[in-house]
């Protein structure tokens, strides 16, 4: 790869915060870059001589704990070149994150995948036509609000719903605070509003489902078709491109993280009490503080479900996300001694309940 850079790079419109420097100061004989792209077990860094090759060091490798302290796109790192004189750049250390998106790895297995690092924003995408799903907006808003940004709703493929209004007042039931943009890219609509978010430094991660628009909003952002795109499928679900995690500057300022569709987002951590906080307000109200919302008296949540300002599915969900985080990596002994606990308490009241009801049958 050749590098074609005659000027020093600012850093800093990358995101190179004094925060940063500071951290990085601590590291003598190697230099400050940006990962903008991972493949595999080869990175392309952003340093301040140009984008150049670059791998993890042996001794980073064998020290590694697990996969989570590996570089991903939008990390700072310490390297040992700012040139390709001499082969791959080397990888010795990965500076503190501010904010990161992880997840469950995809399979049977319960490791965890960091998605992207150091960001300032989380824009979740969502188009309005066939893919709409507000119980999958709800699981993103949970992991977004886990990862120390700010999350906002991105409305894609307006032009193709005609039921607005009803989309905006379902989603009004589960936005809680956040931001929501409304796109097309038909006409133009919503890309002056999300150009406002962006400045110098600032980055921004695009997430949601294969082909909901982000590669269209970031070519627009870019001012040029850089990232393919592809029509829609004939069931108006979009077609799945972006095939890597990749960081690109725009033209204006600012910088932004473009990530492949996302078909499962399985949850490893999440805040619910934030992306829930409707549900956790009422919880509060409830006469009893270990209230279970389910056939206690005095429940407010149950009230608020039968007046019908709580939707039940939206309820279901928030239960479904908690057993999936309570549940989640345990083994089969640790799985039933959370089920034991949630049903029972403890297990010698789990076996107190089946004497009892074993004493109740005997004298029938």
């Amino acid at each position: 790869m050749n590098n074609h850079v005659l000027d020093k790079i600012n850093l800093e419109n990358y995101g190179l915060t004094e925060q940063f420097k500071e951290e990085a100061n601590g590291y003598s004989n190697l230099f400050v870059a940006r990962v903008s792209e991972q493949h595999r077990e080869l990175y392309k860094v952003i340093a301040e001589k140009g984008e150049l090759l670059a791998e993890v060091s042996g001794k980073f490798a064998f020290a590694a704990d697990d996969n989570t302290v590996f570089p991903v796109v939008g990390d700072w790192v310490m390297i040992d070149r700012t040139e390709e004189s001499a082969g791959n750049a080397v990888i010795h250390h990965v500076l503190s994150r501010k904010s990161l998106f992880e997840r469950k790895a995809a399979g049977t297995g319960n490791g965890i995948q960091i998605v992207a690092a150091n960001f300032d924003l989380v824009f979740i995408c969502m188009s309005l036509n066939a893919d709409f799903n507000l119980r999958r907006l709800e699981r993103y808003l949970s992991v977004a609000w886990d990862s120390m940004a700010r999350p906002v709703i991105v409305l894609t493929k307006a032009d193709l719903c005609d039921n607005l209004a009803e989309r905006l007042n379902q989603i009004s039931a589960v936005r809680v605070g956040t931001d929501v943009v409304i796109c097309s890219s038909q006409d133009n609509r919503g890309y002056d509003e999300i150009a406002a978010y962006l400045s110098p430094g600032k980055t921004i991660v695009f997430l949601g489902s294969s082909g909901v628009g982000k590669s269209t909003i970031i070519n627009r952002l870019l001012g040029e078709d850089r990232l393919q795109t592809n029509d829609l499928r004939n069931d108006d679900r979009g077609r799945h491109t972006t095939t890597h995690r990749q960081l690109l500057l725009l033209p204006t300022g600012g910088v932004v993280i473009d990530t492949p569709g996302m078909r499962e987002l399985h949850l490893d951590h999440a805040n619910l009490s934030k992306s829930f906080e409707d549900i956790e307000e009422l919880a509060e109200r409830c006469r009893f503080r270990d209230c279970t919302h389910t056939s206690e008296p005095g429940c407010a949540v149950k009230a608020a479900i039968e007046t019908g300002s709580l939707p039940q599915k939206r309820f279901d969900n928030y239960r479904k996300l908690q057993t999936e985080m309570d549940y989640e990596g345990l083994n089969y002994r640790q799985l039933e001694a959370a089920k034991i606990k949630k049903m029972f308490g403890s297990k010698g009241e789990m076996k107190q309940a089946l004497s009892e009801a074993k004493n109740k049958k005997h004298h029938k």
